[in-house]
């Protein structure tokens, strides 16, 4: 694990020392991973709505077809055999 310095004004820092005492972290690092992860979690939620809205936004839906499942069913396969070094 590598260390990341922070510079912050005395009053974020009270207020982190703060959250850390409060919320039950270990330590001042400890907080700033869960704000890490929080923000890593926020933005893959904002991800999958844009991504959803574009789905929704991109035209009238079409029924699948068996052809339709196949391809998909057939390019699962191709990246599962070429994960796995067999393609």
């Amino acid at each position: 694990m590598t260390s990341i310095n922070i510079s912050l004004p005395d009053t974020m820092r009270a207020y982190v020392e703060e959250q850390v005492a409060q919320g039950g972290y270990s330590s001042v690092s400890e907080y700033f991973r869960e704000l890490v992860r929080q923000d890593q979690k926020q933005r893959a939620k904002e991800r999958l709505e844009t991504m959803l809205l574009e789905g929704l936004n991109s035209g009238d839906a079409t029924e699948m077809t068996t052809q339709d499942w196949e391809d998909i069913r057939q390019a699962v396969r191709e990246r599962i055999s070429k994960r796995q070094g067999t393609v």
